[in-house]
This record gives structure tokens, C-alpha cells and sequence, in this order.
């Protein structure tokens, strides 16, 4: 189980994930995914102690029974990732149709790779407006400054 400290609750932090953050998808679920700036907030919102997590699961996805299931598996897979996530962000999972007959390891693997690229594509947009990113810079990247390309004859 998710602990308490990590659940989101709130529809402004909901809004907050799928406005600003960055969404990335698989065949399985979507995420949404808002970072910090420096001073722990996002954006104009007060920060948050912890990171937030929050489920979507729409009625495509199946009745009542099988929407709690895809959302008990869910927060189990990541409750085992949340310690990645820097304080004061915001996560939201959103599962599509194909997550309800999706197996255990397919559910995990198409959320460690939307989560990877919504973290990719959120640290990138920090660096083009100029906030520094709570995740760590790539290889290429030195005390804030992008090494030069080399071009190719």
C-alpha cells in the first residue's frame, strides 16, 4: 500500500500533474509527471513535503472490480518507486483499456518506461525555462552547462 504521506488528495495537485507536468504514455497507462523547481514548489503552488501519487483509472477501463484491481496493482508498483521521485512533486498514473487484461510484469515494465521519459522530458523542460531540475542533469551536462556537440565531417 501507498503510504499516506505520498497520496494525493487534492484536485488542484491532480490538475497541477496533468497541466504542467510532462505526459508520457505506453500501451498501458499514461503518466503525468510535475517536478519541483529549486525551492521545492511547482510552479506557483505551496510545495508539498513529500512526492504526491495519484491514480486515474476511467470507466474504460471495466466495471467497479476490475478498475480497484488495476488501481491496487498500480499503487503497488509504485510504492516501490516513490523514493525516485524528488519531495514536492507530483505524479499522476492514468490507466487506459489494455492495463485491465495487462500482466503484472507488462503493467511494470510500461510504467518504468513512461516514468523515465515523463522524468526526461520534465528535467528538459526545467533546463529550456531555466529552473533548475530536481533530477539529476544527463552525462552530457556539467554544473548546468551543456557540453558541445561535435559535429560530424
Amino acid at each position: 500500500m501507498l503510504s499516506a504521506a505520498h497520496r494525493m488528495r487534492e484536485s488542484e495537485d491532480f490538475r497541477v500533474a496533468v497541466r504542467r507536468g510532462a505526459r508520457t504514455g505506453s500501451s498501458h497507462l499514461v503518466v503525468h509527471l510535475a517536478l519541483p523547481d529549486s525551492t521545492g514548489r511547482t510552479s506557483d503552488d505551496p510545495p508539498a513535503a513529500a512526492a504526491l501519487v495519484g491514480f486515474v483509472v476511467p470507466k474504460s477501463v471495466g466495471v467497479a472490480v476490475v478498475r480497484n484491481r488495476v488501481k491496487r496493482r498500480l499503487r503497488h508498483l509504485v510504492r516501490a518507486r516513490v523514493d525516485r521521485l524528488p519531495d514536492g512533486s507530483r505524479l499522476v498514473v492514468r490507466a487506459l483499456p489494455a492495463s485491465a487484461t495487462a500482466s503484472s510484469v507488462e503493467l511494470a515494465d510500461s510504467l518504468d518506461t513512461a516514468w523515465r521519459q515523463a522524468e526526461r522530458r520534465a528535467a528538459a523542460a526545467s533546463q529550456r525555462s531555466g529552473r533548475p531540475s530536481a533530477v539529476s542533469p544527463s552525462p552530457r551536462t556539467v554544473a548546468g552547462v551543456s557540453a558541445p556537440r561535435e559535429h560530424r565531417s
